[in-house]
């Protein structure tokens, strides 16, 4: 009777199981890419944000073009609170990758520690990167913050 019962469950649980398809190489390294960018911020480290990215990026966030020197005004050098703290989970949808050229989508939650503070953020966000040198680099980032908790 055991084995009949669990060939059932196995049976009736499979076709919602969906199996991850494996990523290439260079979409692994495009999302580490990303993750990359994210690592920085929590470190408040611009160079290592600098070295993730090419020279002319591009942050597209609320509506405005930021280009890398803002993103450091503004998340790095005006960010002093000596309790940061900055945890970043990433789910990503898709990647994919046109010879140099790569595009990835992910969801992005942030919870953030500032000033005794907690903040938790959701945005969902597209990345255009492109290979330099043989390393994939952020050139632009899109960036759509999620209310998950609208009010009526």
């Amino acid at each position: 009777m055991k084995p009949i019962i669990l060939f059932l469950s196995a049976f009736l649980i499979l076709p919602y199981v969906h199996a991850q398809p494996s990523l290439s190489k260079d979409q692994t390294e495009v999302q580490q890419s990303v993750i990359n960018v994210f690592d920085a911020l929590s470190a408040r480290d611009a160079e290592a944000l600098k070295s993730a990215c090419t020279n002319d990026v591009r942050f597209n966030e609320y509506g405005e073009a930021w280009p890398m020197d803002t993103l450091i005004h503004k998340a790095i050098a005006k960010n002093t609170a000596a309790d940061f703290k900055r945890t970043n989970t990433i789910n990503f949808l898709s990647t994919t990758i046109k010879n140099d050229v790569a595009w990835t989508t992910y969801y992005l939650h942030s919870s953030i520690v500032a000033n005794g503070k907690n903040t938790e953020v959701d945005w969902m966000e597209t990345v255009i990167a492109v290979r330099e040198e043989k390393k994939w680099k952020i050139k632009v980032l899109h960036s759509t913050r999620i209310n998950k908790n609208p009010r009526g």
